[in-house]
Parts: structure tokens; C-alpha cells; sequence
């Protein structure tokens, strides 16, 4: 990796996606080849938002690269609570880790908090920012699944405030890949986000109030949920809550090889009978977070310096 830090997929080119797919590959393939690779080494996990995925994985990532994770637990429980900054917060925790892996609800804070640091620093999701290594891992599983050259892919939901969309739609600029974003009028793509992906290239991008409209043309459908906690007030959290929804009957009009995808937690945006059929990869893509976030971790500490570099 060409990076200290891991901020934004803006940041990364072509050949790094490709880098960290190719490894996270190999990993995929033979676990026990990495198990001791980093041993010794410790990661720093700070997250002043809730987390499943993203912070589980980041942990198991570690360990079976053979290193450790010192948690800084809940904000509750930590001396945020009494006032102490994200500039001091990450240059204390900074001296106890090799890397630091942030999530923050302030967009913008793992840019500025990265500026602190000499370890690198992992962007885990900043507010309604950016979440480049769930981009990564949503990458290796279109790839996996649907392949990532000559891609028509619909990107529905919660498209003003979902993170993943926007490191997505940045990261598929690298490639020969058709946008579709399918979003009630009032949660569509920022203007800034949709001026950058024009700017980014030769850029396929339709934004359709109506998933029936492109379905039949997709390879991938990218569901996100509506992000409740982001709204400014419930009654316009309401106004939109479940008006998205997709069901077997639904996908009845959609190619046999589509595949669905979800970062995850759903809500009731895809029906749980969808999970037992073909289209469904959202579990397989919750389990990729695993080797993805192994192989990047692998890339940053190499880079850092130590005594398992090679």
C-alpha cells in the first residue's frame, strides 16, 4: 500500500484495490499461511459508534494474522466521558498499538484524527462520510460473485446518508461499471458525491426513483437501510421508513445471476426469504470483512516498519 492511513477509498487506485483483492484471495484460500505473520503486534480499536461486523472482524483479522487488539471499550466507559479529546484519545492509544482502527459519528474526524498519528490509522466509518474497508470487502464480493469488469450495478436505498454507497461509488470509478441509484427524491446521492464521480472519469451515473425501472439490466443489487440515527428529526425518518423494500416477488422480473448485497444490519428492507435463494451474498459478504480486513492489515503494518516486515 502506497498509505500511511486509510481514510477515504478516494485514496485508493486501480492497482491498490487490486493489491488488497489479490491478498485477501490468497488468504481466503490458505488461512494458516499468515497465522503467525504478525505476532507480537498489537491493533488499537476505538469506536465511538456501535459496531458488529466492522469491529469483530477487524478483531478476528488481527488475531489470525497472529497479533492482538487493545479495545478502548465503550465512550461510557472511557475518559471521553469526561471530556478528553479525539486528538488526545488517539495519541495516547497510539502509544499502546501498531495501528489504530477508528469509527466516529463526526464526519471528517478520521482525517483530522489521523493527522496525530505516526501508526496507521483505519477509517471504520466517520458519520455519514466514508467506510473504505467495507468498500474493499464489497469489491472482493462482486468480484467474487458478478466479476467487476462490464458491471451494471443498482445501488438502492439510503443513498444522503449511507457511508458504504459513497466509498463504493467512488472506489467503482476504477472500473468499467454502470451506477444505478434508486432512491426516493429526498435521500438521493449528495450533488458534491455525484459532481466527484463525473469528475472521477468516464462515469456511468442514473439516479430512478423506481428499482423496477433497471432491475431486469442488473448484475448487482446494493441494498442499504435507511439510516434512522443520521436523520436531523423523526418525522422525516418516517416519511421514507420501509419505502424500499424488496421480496422474492419482487426479484421475479431480475436476471437468474443477480446477485444481492447488504452491508448490513437490515432492517426490513429484504425480506428473510430472500436469504435462502441464489441472489442473496450478504452473509458471504459480512464473512469476506474477515480475509479483506487481514490482507489490508497485513499491507499497512508491512509498510509501517517492525520486525516482521519483510
Amino acid at each position: 500500500m502506497r498509505h500511511d492511513h486509510l481514510i477515504t477509498s478516494k485514496q485508493l487506485s486501480l492497482e491498490d484495490i487490486e493489491t488488497v483483492l489479490d491478498r485477501a484471495a490468497a488468504i481466503d484460500a490458505d488461512p494458516s499461511a499468515v497465522a503467525d505473520r504478525h505476532a507480537g503486534r498489537l491493533l488499537g480499536l476505538l469506536f465511538f459508534e456501535p459496531s458488529t461486523r466492522t469491529k469483530m472482524s477487524f478483531e478476528t483479522a488481527m488475531k489470525r494474522l497472529g497479533g492482538d487488539v487493545v479495545d478502548m471499550g465503550s465512550v461510557e466507559s472511557s475518559s471521553v466521558k469526561k471530556g478528553e479529546t479525539l486528538a488526545d484519545t488517539v495519541r495516547v492509544i497510539e502509544g499502546y498499538a501498531d495501528a489504530l482502527v477508528l469509527r466516529h459519528p463526526k464526519q471528517g474526524a478520521a482525517k483530522m484524527a489521523s493527522e496525530y498519528v505516526d501508526v496507521p490509522l483505519v477509517n471504520a466509518g466517520d458519520g455519514a462520510g466514508h467506510h473504505p474497508t467495507q468498500t474493499l470487502l464489497d469489491l472482493y464480493t462482486i468480484r467474487e460473485n458478478a466479476g467487476l469488469e462490464d458491471l451494471t450495478i443498482g445501488i438502492m436505498g439510503d443513498l444522503k446518508y449511507g457511508r458504504t454507497v459513497h466509498s463504493l461509488a467512488h472506489a467503482l470509478t476504477n472500473f468499467d461499471a454502470r451506477q444505478h441509484f434508486i432512491s426516493p427524491e429526498s435521500l438521493q446521492l449528495p450533488r458534491e458525491v455525484v459532481y466527484d464521480l463525473h469528475q472521477e472519469g468516464d462515469t456511468q451515473v442514473r439516479e430512478h426513483e423506481s428499482l423496477e425501472e433497471v432491475l431486469p439490466s442488473l448484475d448487482v443489487l446494493y441494498v442499504t437501510r435507511i439510516q434512522r440515527e443520521r436523520f436531523p428529526d423523526e418525522s422525516e425518518y418516517q416519511q421514507v421508513a420501509g419505502e424500499y423494500q424488496i421480496d422474492t416477488e419482487t426479484l421475479e422480473a431480475a436476471s437468474d445471476d443477480l446477485t444481492v448485497m447488504h452491508p448490513l444490519p437490515r432492517v426490513d428492507e429484504i425480506a428473510p426469504e430472500i436469504d435462502d435463494t441464489e441472489y442473496a451474498a450478504y452473509f458471504e459478504q459480512a464473512h469476506n470483512g474477515v480475509p479483506v480486513r487481514m490482507a489490508l492489515l497485513d499491507l499497512l503494518l508491512d509498510d509501517s516498519g517492525g520486525e516482521n516486515d519483510e
